[in-house]
């Protein structure tokens, strides 16, 4: 793990130390500062997850990725400090009904002041900062709000709305082994149905604004409204892509 790029690539320059507060702060650094992104399964580039591949890709090239390249990315940072970290999977609910399988990684984090559920890599409403693993309390953060509540056998995250609580995903605590992702990114990144297959997403959240480009739709969520407009010109998306979010517009890029 090369420690300093990484810090270099999130903008982070505090301390490093395995407490709560050096937690959140990496966490915002991070989900601030690489994007969420799906242009190489749009390419039919292979997803790699190994510490090398995630390092060229993330840090070196300055691209994004989903979950497993974020979670797998920074997990290798926080056990780096000397935090215990636990890799979990999760059943994706954020605006669904169906039973999906169990391809969302997130980490369970240890630090002398409690555990935290840390998970830089969901896209959409996904944490900006980590929420106490605990059933109940609200996690403000920011314009937006978490808990964790139990369900039968397992845990739900959820954000809260104007009309009440949306569940954004279910997990058990069941550890997870290096081939378990390999098996859901290859779903993820390949299946005709997943969603990453199916459609451009790139999103890039900051604590004023949650700014997203799924497909030709690009938007920006403050928390308390959003706005929408439909960007049809091709040359217009690439320009989104360098400019608003940071990231080189691969000329074969099929943009659905």
């Amino acid at each position: 793990m090369r420690l300093d790029s990484y810090l270099a690539r999130i903008g982070y320059t505090g301390e490093l130390r395995p407490t709560a507060a050096v937690l959140e702060a990496l966490h915002l650094a991070h989900a601030t500062h690489i994007p969420f992104e799906n242009l190489d399964v749009l390419r039919g580039v292979p997803i790699r997850l190994d510490l090398d591949s995630l390092q060229r890709k993330l840090v070196d090239a300055r691209r994004g990725g989903y979950c497993f390249e974020h979670n797998l990315l920074f997990a290798a940072v926080l056990e780096r400090i000397g935090f215990t970290v636990t890799r979990l999977a999760a059943r994706v609910r954020y605006r669904t009904m169906s039973v999906l399988p169990r391809t969302h990684m997130m980490l369970l984090v240890e630090v002398g002041e409690g555990r935290w559920i840390a998970d830089v890599g969901f896209g959409a409403e996904g944490l900006l900062l980590p929420v106490p693993f605990a059933a109940g309390p609200e996690s403000h953060q920011f314009a937006w709000t978490y808990r964790i509540v139990t369900s039968e056998s397992q845990w739900l995250l959820q954000s809260r709305h104007v009309d009440g609580w949306t569940d954004m995903y279910a997990f058990t605590l069941e550890p997870q082994l290096p081939v378990d992702y390999e098996v859901a990114n290859h779903y993820t990144s390949t299946h005709p149905e997943s969603r990453f297959v199916k459609g451009l997403t790139v999103q890039l959240p900051t604590p004023e604004a949650r700014t997203a480009l799924r497909n030709r739709e690009f938007s920006v969520d403050t928390g308390t409204a959003t706005t929408t407009r439909v960007v049809n010109d091709a040359d217009e998306i690439r320009q989104l892509l360098e400019g608003t979010f940071g990231l080189p517009a691969p000329p074969d890029l099929r943009i659905p």
